[in-house]
Order: C-alpha cells, then sequence, then structure tokens
C-alpha cells in the first residue's frame, strides 16, 4: 500500500477522494480489511411489514427479522477463499479495482446505512493519510498479529495491539 501511495500521491501532497481510483490495491486492502474482519455480522432488526414468503417459508407481518450479513460476507460462491484475508476479491486480472456485489458491511438496499458514503470517504482518506506518513510494525514481530476478530454476541470486535508507528 505505502509503495502504491508513495506512487500516485507522494508522501508530501494530502490525499484527495480523486486518488481513490488511482490507488487499486489501496482500495482493494481496505475493502477487504471491512469484508474479513466482518465487525457487524448481523444488521440491524427489520419487521415484515406484511406477511411473505421467502424461499417456501411463509414470515408472517410483524415479525421481527435481523438479517445476517456475515453469511454473504463468508459466501462460499460470492469469494475465492472468504475465510482467508485476501485483497484480490477486489482486483480484476489486470489489478483495478473490482466492487463484488456481495460486499454489504452497510447492508444494501432502502434500509442501508445512511452514513456510508461518509463512512466509506474517512476510511479512505484516513487509512491513506496514516499510511503515507507513517510505517506501523508490531513489537512482537509480523507474526505477532493475529487478524482474526474477538467473536462476541453482538459484534466482532479487533484484537487489542501494541503497535509502533515510525514516521517514514
Amino acid at each position: 500500500m505505502q509503495r502504491e501511495i508513495d506512487r500516485v500521491i507522494g508522501r508530501n501532497r494530502v490525499p484527495t477522494m480523486e486518488d481513490k481510483k488511482s490507488l487499486p490495491f489501496t482500495d482493494a486492502v481496505i475493502h477487504e480489511v471491512q469484508r474479513f474482519l466482518d465487525i457487524v455480522p448481523l444488521n440491524v432488526p427489520h419487521y415484515a411489514m406484511k406477511d411473505i414468503t421467502f424461499r417456501g417459508y411463509v414470515i408472517p407481518k410483524d415479525t421481527v427479522i435481523i438479517p445476517m450479513l456475515h453469511s454473504v460476507l463468508r459466501d462460499e460462491v460470492q469469494w475465492e477463499t472468504p475465510w482467508t484475508f485476501n485483497p484480490e476479491h477486489f482486483l480484476d486480472v489486470n489489478g483495478n479495482f473490482k466492487n463484488n456485489p456481495a460486499f454489504i458491511p452497510f447492508s444494501a438496499g432502502k434500509r442501508s446505512c445512511v452514513g456510508e458514503s461518509l463512512a466509506r470517504m474517512e476510511l479512505f482518506l484516513f487509512i491513506v493519510s496514516l499510511l503515507q506518513k507513517f510505517s506501523f510494525s508490531s513489537p512482537q514481530g509480523p507474526d505477532g498479529i493475529d487478524p482474526s476478530p474477538e467473536l462476541s454476541s453482538f459484534a466482532n470486535m479487533p484484537r487489542f495491539y501494541e503497535l509502533i508507528a515510525s514516521p517514514r
């Protein structure tokens, strides 16, 4: 990511959203972090507004429905290696960024997160700015980091780590 950032932006210019299209690997890593960590595996509860039939099952009006985003982010049909951190999930054969319709960490449809576009913009600018100015390492070395989240009843929380941020 830092090589790509250095090549496209350099170390002195402030990144902008216009840079995103020129940073496909960086964008792919940011997307893959969201997919792999799966911070909020369950969506907010919804209610059936009327009786509906889904895959042969009748869901009565006023039934609470809790969509499981996790099932889509780990779907073995949608992802080549769903249980592995793999930024290539978001890159085509030429190294260009490609979206995947199964990437829904903010939900989908009418009830998706209203702050999704702002969150995506902030994630991109924040991460690129940090990597532009700092290199990060672990006191335990590269093997001292377990990327899998700590599972809980509602959210998958990232693990706590000691990191060293070294100015570049």
